[in-house]
């Protein structure tokens, strides 16, 4: 079953929430993980891991670079989900 991005981004919210303490409202499509949400590198990997777990997808370590926003990862999780 494909996930669909609100489904996705609950999910999401609810991981940086735990892996970096930022409240889950803050957490939007347009926020930079690193600029916006101070997401370090290592909580990025801490993100990416649940992430996959969770949504049962596999981000390639060379496009994690590539997911500079909430937007960005939603949109990588969903269409790598269909």
């Amino acid at each position: 079953m494909a996930l669909t991005q609100a489904d996705v981004l609950a999910g999401l919210k609810e991981i940086v929430e735990e892996v970096a303490g930022i409240p889950a409202a803050s957490i939007e499509l347009d926020k930079n993980f690193s600029d916006d949400l101070e997401v370090d590198s290592l909580s990025m990997v801490e993100v990416v891991v649940a992430s996959e777990e969770r949504f049962g997808v596999k981000i390639p370590d060379d496009q994690v670079t590539e997911l500079k926003t909430v937007g960005d990862a939603v949109n990588f999780i969903v269409k790598a989900s269909a």
